[in-house]
């Protein structure tokens, strides 16, 4: 199974960008997204940025991975 996370683009610099995941900076590349903007929210899979999400999409899939790991702490 993949799994992609929706992130931040808050700096871009030719095909490579950094995104914010959760408070801490990653430089990805923006060469399968060159439609991707400064402040977009992307889906980052191993290092690319494959996919532009709107923000209420992103918000979305972000809260309920969050309610994810509560729910494994929970069970901890």
């Amino acid at each position: 199974m993949c799994l992609a996370v929706p992130v931040k683009i808050t700096c871009i610099e030719g095909d490579q960008a950094d995104v914010d995941i959760g408070g801490v900076s990653r430089r990805v590349s923006l060469a399968l997204t060159p439609e991707a903007a400064l402040g977009d929210y992307v889906l980052l899979h191993t290092g690319y940025a494959i996919n532009v999400l709107n923000e209420a999409e992103a918000q979305e899939t972000l809260d309920l991975l969050e309610r994810m790991v509560e729910a494994d702490e929970l069970r901890s």
